[in-house]
């Protein structure tokens, strides 16, 4: 059964080529909507377009990278006259303490879940002024909110999304353009760069982690309700997962 209102709706999602983004733009392409799927490798989000037909893009963007971010826009622009949800799904994490990491993992991780997902919030605004129902949604964290040890960093880069989604709300809720923060517990996606796979697999076997699905459905379940309402944030986790 499909959700009412999303028809043709037009999404763009960052980090759109695996977990969470392109279980995202397989359920708003079932629900009708065209998707712009956005990600650093080509082959992946071509693979994934192509698979889910006419209703979907393919645009390869690195959104830490500040240039590339206002031609994808315009692309958007170009191709639907405006936009109505933006998914800021892109993220990239590393786990250390604190006094072993490294600047430079600090500036890849601040590049991609912060000055990414702002390049492309402030980009997507004026494509949705005017369309009813437009939505900003990201992907935070339950460490956005607790905090995880031997994420310091990541989890800071997080807590700023919730406080940039909270302030954004405000400004832009005159505006009829909806703001929402997602956040997740543990998920079975790829997410984890420097953390060996099997501790990776027997942390969310432990706590029967969710689907990327799961985390879709949220984020859909947002978008699809009527313009007046804002679902202005969901933290969604494993039954099993009871500390952060």
């Amino acid at each position: 059964m499909k959700m009412q209102g999303l028809s043709d709706k037009v999404a763009v999602i960052t980090g759109a080529s695996s977990g969470i983004g392109e279980a995202t733009a397989r359920l708003l392409i079932a629900e009708g909507a065209h998707v712009v799927l956005v990600a650093r490798r080509r082959a992946r989000i071509e693979a994934l377009a192509e698979e889910l037909g006419g209703r979907a893009c393919a645009v390869m963007a690195d959104v830490s990278d500040a240039s590339q971010v206002g031609p994808l826009f315009s692309l958007v622009r170009e191709a639907f006259g405006g936009l109505d949800l933006l998914l800021n799904n892109a993220g990239l994490g590393f786990s250390a303490a604190f006094v072993d990491s490294t600047p430079e993992e600090w500036r890849r991780m601040f590049d991609t879940n912060v000055i990414g997902l702002l390049s492309c919030t402030q980009a997507a605004i004026p494509l949705m002024k005017g369309r009813p129902g437009a939505m900003i949604a990201s992907i935070s964290s339950t460490g956005g909110r607790y905090g995880v040890e031997g994420w310091s960093v990541y989890c800071a880069t997080k807590y700023a999304v919730v406080g940039f989604h909270e302030t954004l709300r405000k400004e832009l809720g005159a505006d009829g353009i909806r703001v929402s923060v997602i956040e997740p517990g543990a998920v079975w996606t790829e997410f984890g760069h420097n953390v060996p796979e099997q501790a990776l697999r027997q942390r969310r076997q432990a706590l029967d982690a969710l689907h990327a699905e799961d985390v879709a459905q949220a984020v859909v379940y947002a978008f699809a309700q009527p313009p007046r309402v804002l679902v202005q944030e969901i933290l969604v986790r494993p039954v099993k997962q009871i500390a952060p």
